[in-house]
């Protein structure tokens, strides 16, 4: 069989349904990758620097000499791992399934594993260009032209589990706030795994986004459904084009009632431990001010986690509000539907009736 190498747009393709093996080294990969690639590192993190360094100051030949007294004593080990991906991924594994392969700039890694596995008998495309390829790639996903549909609301509303409830129904949604392993506030990391690298984060998003565009195809409603976020959700920021893409699209705002914002809240982070919580309101004590912050803590010593979450309630409302103001023509780009609870299945079919209505208009 040949090698074929792709560009990246094909590679990309292709990865939808194959699988991709990342012969970096495992600090290279973990760091950020692909999403859903295997690790399949040629050298370690101490080998690639004994062989980076000596193409530097020696010479690509001695280079190489060193990369083959890693490669080759490893050469059944990748094999056999590759075989047991393989076959975790499908369960009738012939031997001859289909292998995407990349390392950093599509050079002698890459080149060295894709001839062992493309000798053994497995189907073999690399990257051109590499992972440096890729990340030009996702950087270029973030300045495509969207059809965003905004869901706004205040704090509590239940605007994650009213978006996944319309992705239930068909629609095509991106969940910033699960990608970023955040929920927005000073709360958001409560309970939540650690959040990914800046670079992670993005290559996640943009691939979500190239999903969710492919799945509007073809259908009545070509929106793609989205949060009404801050730039900032913790550690990481959303991409500045695409950042200032989504505060030009309208809000479908959902009006819910502070009484009922505030049950879900409480039933949402109430169940958390006392002393996250504690160190979370410590976070924003100067903004929040003293003397509330000194009470909402107060209350939640005393296990009084409704006028605790009262006070935090309506500081998030006071923050939201001024950020919904600085939209351009915000009265325009804002179309509240009134929400008597939060609930996902009946706020989501108001959301979907208001659209139906404007359509038809």
């Amino acid at each position: 069989m040949a090698i074929i190498k792709l560009a990246v747009d094909e590679f990309m393709a292709l990865a939808a349904n194959n699988i991709v093996l990342d012969v970096r080294s495992e600090g290279e990969f973990e760091y950020a990758h692909i999403p859903k690639a295997y690790s399949l590192p040629l050298f370690n993190n101490d080998e690639r620097k004994v062989v980076g360094t000596t193409y530097k100051q020696q010479s690509r030949e001695e280079a190489i000499k060193i990369g083959l007294q890693y490669f080759g004593p490893k050469m059944l080990t990748m094999l056999q791992n590759v075989e047991s991906i393989c076959k975790k991924r499908n369960t009738t594994y012939t031997g001859k399934e289909t292998l995407l392969v990349h390392c950093w700039r599509g050079g002698m890694r890459s080149a060295g594993v894709a001839w062992l596995l493309d000798l053994y008998g497995f189907k073999v495309y690399t990257l051109v260009g590499g992972y440096k390829a890729y990340r030009n790639w996702v950087l270029q996903q973030f300045n495509k032209p969207y059809s965003f549909q905004i869901i706004g609301g205040f704090t509590g509303s239940g605007k994650t589990k009213m978006l996944h409830q319309l992705q239930k129904r068909g629609c095509s949604i991106v969940d910033i706030e699960a990608i970023a392993n955040h929920k927005g506030s000073t709360f958001g990391a409560i309970g939540l795994p650690a959040q990914p690298s800046q670079e992670m984060f993005e290559n996640i998003l943009a691939n979500s986004l190239l999903q969710a565009k492919e799945n509007t195809k073809n259908k009545s409603l070509s929106y793609i459904f989205i949060e009404d976020e801050s730039q900032r959700i913790g550690s990481v920021n959303i991409p500045k084009p695409l950042f200032e893409q989504m505060r030009q699209q309208k809000v479908l705002f959902l009006d819910i009632p502070f009484e009922e914002r505030l049950k879900y809240i409480v039933s949402d982070y109430g169940k958390h431990q006392q002393s996250d919580l504690v160190n979370a309101i410590v976070r924003i004590k100067k903004k929040l001010g003293g003397v509330d912050a000194k009470q909402a803590i107060h209350f939640l010593l005393e296990d009084d986690v409704h006028n605790c979450f009262k006070i935090l309630l309506n500081y998030y409302d006071k923050l939201y509000n001024i950020g919904l103001n600085k939209r351009n023509n915000v009265y325009e780009q804002v179309c509240t539907i009134q929400c008597n609870h939060v609930d996902a299945d009946e706020n989501a079919t108001a959301v979907l009736q208001t659209l139906a209505a404007s359509k038809n208009q």
